[in-house]
C-alpha cells in the first residue's frame, strides 16, 4: 500500500539559477529556496529539483540549495555568453527528456524570467503537461508568463528574504520621514469584474455547475500571474467569500469540501445600483430631448455617470442583455423600431 495519493500532481522543478539570483539581487532581495518550496508544496509533490549555473560564481548559495534537496547541475564555461547558452540548453534538454520518459510527471516548474524558455513551455504544454513559471517581477520577459498555465512572481511569495527591508525603503521623491511599508493599490472593482465575467462565461460554455476550482483554473488561463494573495486573501475561497459579501456572486455546497459551487444571486449579482443609473439616464435623456433614447450610444451615457460601468461585471454578456434584464424587472421598456433597426427605451407609466 503506497503512502502517496496517486491522484496528486507530480512536479519537476528546473531553475535557471543565474537568472533568478541576479534578478533577485537587482530587486534588492536574496534568492532563497524556502518560499518556493512552500509554494510548490501546496500544488503537488516535488519529485525532481534541479538548478543550473556555474556554481563557482554562486558558491555561497550551494549549501542552502543542497539543504532543500536541489540537485546542482554545474555548467562551467570561459565565456559568459557561452555559459548562459549552455545552461539554458542543458535545462531545456533535461526537461524534455524527463517529459518523454516519465509520464507520471504532470507539472513542470521552470524558474526563469528569460523569454528563451518560451518554446520549451509551449512544447511541454503540447505534451499535455501543466507548466508553472517562476520569475522575478521586473526582470521577467512579458512573453513568458502568458505562455505558462500559472506564473509565480518570487517577490510576492511569503517570507522572501529582504522584501520587508525593501518595502520599508521610501520611494524616490518620497519625504525621508515617510517610513513603513507601502501598501500597493488593490483594484477590487477589477477583481469583481474578473470573477463575474469569468463565471458568466463558464455558465454559458458548460452545462454543469461551476465550482471554485474550475473558476480559478479559468482565471489563470486568462491571467497566469493571478494570485489571491495580491488582494490580501490567504485562499481563493476566502476571496470568493468576500466577493459574495459584496453581492456579486453566491456560494453553495460543492461536490468536494472546500470547493463550493458558484452562481449569481437571484437579485441579479449586485446590479441594483447599475439598474438605478440606467433608469436615471433614460429619464434624463427623454426629458432633455423630448424623445425616447436609442440603445446605441446609451452605454456611453452610463459611463459618463460611472466610468467603471460594465454589464459584464454583473454577469451579462452584452449591454442589450443588461437592458432586457432591466425590462424584465419592469424598470424600463424596450421597443424595436423596424425602420430605424434600433431599440428605444422608455420609463414605464
Amino acid at each position: 500500500m503506497t503512502a502517496f495519493d496517486v491522484s496528486e500532481e507530480r512536479l519537476a522543478l528546473y531553475l535557471d539559477y543565474e537568472n533568478l539570483a541576479i534578478g533577485a539581487r537587482q530587486a534588492g532581495l536574496k534568492f532563497d529556496m524556502a518560499p518556493i518550496s512552500d509554494a510548490l508544496a501546496e500544488r503537488g509533490r516535488l519529485v525532481v529539483r534541479r538548478a543550473y549555473a556555474d556554481w563557482h560564481l554562486f558558491s555561497d548559495d550551494r549549501a542552502s540549495l543542497v539543504d532543500h534537496h536541489v540537485e546542482l547541475i554545474d555548467i562551467p564555461q570561459r565565456s559568459t555568453h557561452q555559459r548562459k547558452n549552455a545552461a539554458d540548453i542543458k535545462l531545456a534538454v533535461d526537461a524534455m527528456e524527463l517529459a518523454l520518459e516519465r509520464s507520471y510527471v504532470s507539472t513542470f516548474v521552470i524558474g526563469s524570467g528569460d523569454s528563451d524558455f518560451t518554446p520549451l513551455v509551449h512544447k511541454l504544454r503540447e505534451l499535455d503537461r501543466r507548466v508553472i513559471g517562476i520569475g522575478i517581477e521586473g526582470a521577467t520577459s512579458h512573453l513568458l508568463p502568458n505562455s505558462c498555465d500559472e506564473f509565480i512572481f518570487y517577490d510576492r511569495l511569503e517570507n522572501v528574504p529582504g522584501r520587508e527591508a525593501r518595502e520599508r525603503r521610501p520611494a524616490k521623491g518620497t519625504p525621508a520621514t515617510a517610513t513603513g511599508p507601502r501598501t500597493p493599490s488593490v483594484d477590487l472593482a477589477g477583481l469583481y469584474r474578473l470573477v463575474t465575467q469569468t463565471l458568466s462565461g463558464l455558465q454559458r460554455s458548460q452545462s454543469g455547475p461551476v465550482t471554485a476550482s474550475a473558476l480559478k483554473r479559468a482565471i489563470l488561463r486568462k491571467d497566469p500571474t493571478f494570485s489571491e494573495s495580491d488582494y490580501g486573501f490567504r485562499a481563493f475561497v476566502e476571496l470568493l467569500r468576500h466577493v459574495e459579501s459584496e453581492g456579486h456572486i453566491a456560494l453553495g455546497e460543492g461536490p468536494a469540501h472546500g470547493d463550493p459551487e458558484l452562481v449569481f444571486p437571484e437579485k441579479g449579482g449586485g446590479d441594483e445600483d447599475a439598474f438605478k443609473t440606467l433608469v436615471e439616464v433614460v429619464r434624463e435623456l427623454t426629458e432633455r430631448n423630448d424623445a425616447e433614447p436609442p440603445l446605441s450610444g446609451l452605454k456611453d451615457h452610463l459611463r459618463k455617470r460611472d466610468p467603471n460601468f460594465s454589464e459584464k461585471a454583473f454577469g451579462y454578456s452584452g449591454f442589450l442583455q443588461f437592458c432586457k434584464a432591466a425590462s424584465a424587472r419592469g424598470l424600463v421598456e424596450l421597443e424595436w423600431d423596424d425602420e430605424d433597426q434600433e431599440y428605444y427605451l422608455r420609463i414605464p407609466g
